[in-house]
Order: C-alpha cells, then sequence, then structure tokens
C-alpha cells in the first residue's frame, strides 16, 4: 500500500483526533503518521538512494547512501546540506550531523505497513542497536528529527506537532510497544 493510503488509514482509525490516548496501538498509529511523511521517509528509504521533496522522488545528482551513510565518493551528504537550513525556496535543508542511516543498518520506513515498522523499531537488531528508551530521546530530541518541523521554505511539515509526535510515540513506548494488527 503506498505512504498516503497508510497515512489516510491511520487518521481514519482515529489517530488523527486530539483525543487523549491510552496508550494502545492507536498511539503507534498517530506516530506513525509523522513516520511515514516525507521529512522521515526521504531518509528511511527501502533501497540506498535518499529520496527528496514531498512527492519522494529519488535524490537528483545519484546520490546514494555510501559505506557510512554520509554519502559517496565527491557526493557527500554534507557537501550540500549543511549545518542549518540554506535559505530560498526548496534549497537542501540542514543539519550539522546530516546522515541516512548506514547501509548495514538502513532502517528503511518506506514500504513498511504499521504492523511492519512497529516490529522492526522494537528489534535492536533492525533499529540500529537501539532499545525503546534509546528511540525514544532519538524522537524526543535528535536535531535530524526535530528538524522536520523547520524543513526550509517550499517543504510541508509532518502532520502533527513535534510534542503530539513525541507525545504519542512515548505512549506507545510506555504501554509495551503493542504492535498493530
Amino acid at each position: 500500500m503506498k505512504r498516503a493510503a497508510w497515512i489516510v488509514l491511520a487518521l481514519v482509525a482515529g489517530c488523527g483526533s486530539n483525543e487523549k490516548k491510552s496508550g494502545s496501538g492507536d498511539a503507534f498509529l498517530r506516530a506513525y503518521s509523522v513516520f511515514m511523511h516525507p521529512r522521515c521517509v526521504n531518509c528511511h528509504p527501502a533501497g540506498d538512494a535518499p529520496l527528496q521533496g514531498d512527492d519522494g522522488r529519488i535524490h537528483g545528482q545519484n546520490v546514494l547512501r555510501g559505506p557510512t551513510g554520509r554519502g559517496q565518493f565527491a557526493l557527500k551528504c554534507a557537501n550540500c546540506h549543511n549545518d542549518s537550513n540554506v535559505a530560498g525556496k526548496n534549497m537542501p535543508p540542514g543539519n550539522p550531523n546530516w546522515h541516512l542511516p548506514p547501509p548495514d543498518m538502513p532502517m528503511a520506513f518506506e514500504g513498511r505497513s504499521p504492523r511492519e515498522l512497529a516490529l522492526q523499531l522494537k528489534d535492536p537488531k533492525r533499529n540500529g542497536g537501539k532499545s525503546l528508551a534509546q528511540l525514544l530521546v532519538h524522537v524526543e530530541e535528535d536535531g535530524l528529527v526535530t528538524g522536520c518541523w523547520n524543513p526550509g521554505e517550499g517543504r510541508s511539515k509532518p502532520p502533527i506537532s513535534h510534542a503530539d509526535f513525541a507525545k504519542a510515540f512515548r505512549a506507545w513506548v510506555e504501554s509495551g510497544a503493542p504492535v498493530p494488527e
């Protein structure tokens, strides 16, 4: 199923409302609406080429993940992605630590159903070797994540605020990280 269809499914399931959730799978579905947004999927692609833009097209210039996730050969991420956003519409967004996950742990979100992504996030062998507590810190504090809500001119922001995303992910983790059916 396409990314947009999963987001619609998550919203129809009730995770788009502002009501407090009990910590069930609804919290994960609310967070999932962000995980499937281009700001996350573009850097968590199914292949070795990052995606770009709100339409999730393959990154121009034949950019590839490379051996460390920071680009390959002369096409290093930091060559265009500076410490902060470049001014202007659709110019490269920035972060001092811009990178993709490394090839030995690509952590792809693209194409994952809610169930598949939840299982992946819970598995340290497929999530970068992190505990759920460490993933929570990543979601709440990492500049690559928080920067999704300051993507630069011409890019959409995730469908819920960072505070709501972090709250939903925390509720999911604290409720035992139930896996959606």
